[in-house]
C-alpha cells in the first residue's frame, strides 16, 4: 500500500466537501478507460471474426457495440474532466485563499514577493494535479487492470495469470521505480522555481536600485545559475520519464507477447487469441498511467510540502468557499490598513494565549465607537541581542484625544503603530484597548477598532473607486467625495476622463508619490476605525499642500475617535493634545506644541530648521 504523506494528508483533509464529486470523476475516468479496453477488444473480435465471412446478423452486435463504445468514450472522457474540473477548481479557490490568508499573516520581513507568488500560484496547482493527475487516473488505471485479469480470466486462467503479471509490472515496479529516479531531482524543483520568480521581481522591479549599487551583473549571473540548474534538472526529469515510458512500451510488447504464447499453448480459439493480445496491449497502455502518476506526485512533492506549511498556518477563520461563515461582518466596517503591508494585510496573531484576566472568549470590539488607548511601560525588541527599538513607553490615547510622536529617523515611531495594531508585540509592559489587554482581542477583532495609513500601504492595480472601497464596501460616491476630497485628492479624479475608473497601476504606478499616498489616506479615512493611526500621512506633498491634507484629515475624523500622528514635519502639530518626541526609542519631550517650541531641545531645534528650510534659506543664524 502506497504510504500517504502529511502534506498529503492535509490537502485531503481540504478536498472532504467534494469528495461525491472526485468519487464521480473517479468512476467515470475508469468507465472511460474500461470503454477504450472494451472497444479495442470487440473491434479486433469483429475485425478477426469478419475474415471468416460470416453472416451478417452475426457481426450486428459487434458493429453496434464498437459504435456505441467509440461514442461514448469520448462522451464519458468530457462529463469525466467536468466533473473532475468542477471539484478541484472549487478546492484550488479554497486553497488559493488559505495560502493568501497565511501569507498575509506571515508579513515576515524575509518573505520575498517572487517567492510569496510562486506559492500562491505554482505551489497551490500542485494541489490541481496531485487530484487530477495523480488520484483520478490511478484510480482508474488500478480499477481497470482488475477488471481486464477478471475479462480474461474468462477466457483463459492461465492467459489471465499472464496478464496479471506483466499489469503488476507496469502498474507497480515501473511506477516505483519512476519515484526512485525523479525523487532527489523533483525535491528541488519547487524550491527553484520559487527562487527564480523572485529573481524575475528584484531584476524587473528593482531594476533602478540595483544599477544604482552597481548589483545588476551580479543579480543577472545569480538567476542565469538558477536557471541553468533547474534546466538541468528538467533536462534529467525528462530523460528519466522517456526510458521507462520506454521500458512501459516493452512491457506491453512483453505482456502482450506472453499472454498470446499462454493462450496457443493452452488451445483457446484463435479469433479470441486475437482479442487477448489486442486487450493485453490496451490494459497494460491503461496500467501504464500508474507511471506518470506516480512521476507526477513525486514533482509535486516540494510544492504540495509548502502549500501544507502554509495550510496548517493559516487563520482558523478562513472557511471554505461556498460555506457560510459562522458570523457575518458587515464589510463597511472592515478597515482599509492595519498593518505595515498595508491595505488588506492581516494583523500578527494577538490572541493564540490565553486571555487577560483568565477569560477564555475573545474580546469584542465596535468599529465606530471612540476607544480608550494606553500603553504603560512598553519596551520593544525585535530581535534578541538587539538594541530594543521601544524603551520604557507611556502614552493616554484615550477616546477623542489627538497625540503627534515625532523624532529622527529610526527613534522608533513606527514600532508605536506596529505595536497598536498587533503587528509587534511588546518584550515588556501592557498595551490596553478599552481597559483589556490587546492579547483579548482576536485578529478579526482588533482590526475594526484600530487601522488606518501605516507605511507602505498598498495601492491595487484597479480603479480608484475599487482602491477606496476596501475601506469601506458599499460606500456612496458622495462618502467617497468626502473621503477624497479630505485628502486632497477629489479635484485630482474629477480631472480624469474615467473619474472613480480611472485604473491607477500596479502599486499605484500611474500616480504620484503624493497621489498615491493621498489615495491610501482616503481609503483610512472611509474606513473611519476608532482609533485613526496616521503613519507619514502627507509624505510626498510638498510643505502647502501638507498642511492642508492634515488639517482636512484631522477635522474629517468623527467626533470621538482618537487620532496616533507619526510624522517627521513638525508644521500643523499646534491644534494636537500632546507631542511626543522620541529618539532611540525613548521619549525626550512631551507636550503641547507651544510649550516645545518655547523650550530648549530637539524639537525647538527641529521646528526652526524646518520653518527655515519651507521659507527657502538654507540655513538658520542664531
Amino acid at each position: 500500500m502506497i504510504a500517504v504523506t502529511r502534506s498529503e494528508r492535509t490537502v485531503l483533509r481540504l478536498a472532504r466537501p467534494y469528495l461525491s464529486r472526485l468519487l464521480g470523476a473517479g468512476l467515470l475516468a475508469a468507465v472511460t478507460e474500461f470503454a477504450g479496453l472494451a472497444l479495442m477488444a470487440t473491434a479486433t473480435w469483429l475485425l478477426m471474426s469478419a475474415a471468416g465471412r460470416p453472416p451478417l446478423d452475426r457481426l450486428t452486435v459487434a458493429i453496434v457495440a464498437v459504435r456505441a463504445l467509440a461514442v461514448s468514450r469520448g462522451v464519458f472522457r468530457y462529463t469525466e474532466r467536468l466533473a473532475g474540473h468542477d471539484a478541484v477548481l472549487r478546492l484550488v479557490t479554497d486553497v488559493r485563499a488559505r495560502v493568501f490568508a497565511a501569507l498575509a499573516a506571515r508579513r515576515a520581513p524575509e518573505q520575498r514577493t517572487g517567492d510569496a507568488l510562486s506559492r500562491l500560484v505554482s505551489d497551490v496547482e500542485a494541489v490541481q494535479d496531485l487530484l487530477l493527475r495523480v488520484l483520478v487516473p490511478a484510480s482508474a488505471a488500478a480499477l481497470v487492470s482488475a477488471v481486464a485479469v477478471g475479462a480474461a480470466a474468462l477466457i483463459s486462467p492461465a492467459a489471465a495469470g499472464a496478464l496479471a503479471v506483466g499489469l503488476l509490472v507496469a502498474g507497480v515496479a515501473l511506477p516505483a521505480l519512476a519515484t526512485a529516479l525523479t525523487r532527489r531531482a523533483a525535491a528541488e524543483v519547487a524550491p527553484l522555481r520559487g527562487a527564480l520568480a523572485a529573481d524575475a521581481v528584484d531584476l524587473t522591479h528593482g531594476a533602478a536600485d540595483l544599477a544604482a549599487f552597481g548589483a545588476t551583473g551580479s543579480a543577472l549571473a545569480a538567476a542565469d545559475r538558477r536557471t541553468g540548474r533547474l534546466a538541468r534538472l528538467e533536462r534529467r526529469l525528462a530523460a528519466t520519464g522517456f526510458a521507462v515510458d520506454a521500458a512501459g512500451v516493452l512491457v506491453a510488447g512483453l505482456t502482450a507477447a506472453a499472454v498470446v504464447f499462454v493462450a496457443l499453448a493452452r488451445d483457446v480459439d484463435g479469433v479470441l487469441v486475437g482479442v487477448l493480445a489486442v486487450g493485453s496491449l490496451a490494459a497494460v497502455e491503461a496500467a501504464l498511467a500508474l507511471v506518470g502518476a506516480a512521476r507526477q506526485r513525486t514533482q509535486l512533492s516540494a510544492g504540495l510540502t509548502r502549500v501544507a506549511a502554509l495550510l496548517d498556518a493559516a487563520p482558523t477563520d478562513a472557511a471554505p468557499v461556498g460555506t457560510e461563515p459562522a458570523e457575518t461582518e458587515p464589510a463597511e466596517t472592515e478597515p482599509a490598513e492595519t498593518g505595515p503591508a498595508g491595505a488588506g494585510a492581516a494583523p500578527a496573531r494577538v490572541g493564540a494565549g490565553p486571555v487577560a484576566g483568565g477569560e477564555a472568549a475573545p474580546a469584542t470590539v465596535s468599529a465606530a465607537a471612540p476607544h480608550d488607548v494606553r500603553f504603560t511601560d512598553v519596551t520593544v525588541r525585535y530581535r534578541a541581542g538587539a538594541a530594543p527599538a521601544l524603551v520604557g513607553f507611556d502614552l493616554d490615547l484615550s477616546a477623542g484625544r489627538r497625540v503627534a510622536v515625532v523624532g529622527p529617523s529610526g527613534a522608533g515611531k513606527s514600532t508605536i503603530a506596529a505595536v497598536l495594531t498587533g503587528s509587534a508585540r511588546p518584550e515588556a509592559g501592557r498595551v490596553t484597548l478599552d481597559g483589556r489587554d490587546l492579547s483579548a482581542y482576536s485578529e478579526r477583532e482588533l482590526p475594526r477598532a484600530v487601522g488606518g495609513l501605516l507605511a507602505e500601504a498598498y495601492v491595487f492595480h484597479a480603479s480608484v473607486r475599487d482602491n477606496l472601497l476596501l475601506g469601506r464596501a458599499g460606500a456612496s460616491d458622495d462618502e467617497l467625495a468626502a473621503a477624497t476630497a479630505a485628502a486632497g485628492l477629489l479635484d485630482w479624479v474629477r480631472e480624469q476622463p474615467d473619474g472613480w475608473d480611472t485604473v491607477v497601476g500596479e502599486e499605484g504606478g500611474q500616480l504620484s508619490g503624493g497621489q498615491r499616498q493621498r489615495l491610501a489616506l482616503a481609503r483610512a479615512l472611509l474606513a473611519a476605525p476608532g482609533v485613526l493611526v496616521l503613519d507619514e500621512p502627507t509624505e510626498g506633498l510638498d510643505p502647502a499642500a501638507a498642511d492642508a491634507v492634515l488639517a482636512a484629515t484631522l477635522a474629517a475624523t468623527p467626533p470621538g475617535h482618537s487620532v496616533l500622528l507619526i510624522s517627521h514635519r513638525l508644521s500643523g502639530l499646534a491644534g494636537l493634545d500632546e507631542v511626543v518626541v522620541l529618539d532611540a526609542g525613548r521619549v525626550v519631550q512631551r507636550g503641547r506644541h507651544a510649550d516645545l517650541v518655547a523650550a530648549p531641545g530637539w524639537y525647538r531645534d527641529q521646528w526652526r530648521l524646518q520653518e527655515a528650510a519651507e521659507r527657502g534659506y538654507f540655513a538658520l543664524t542664531p
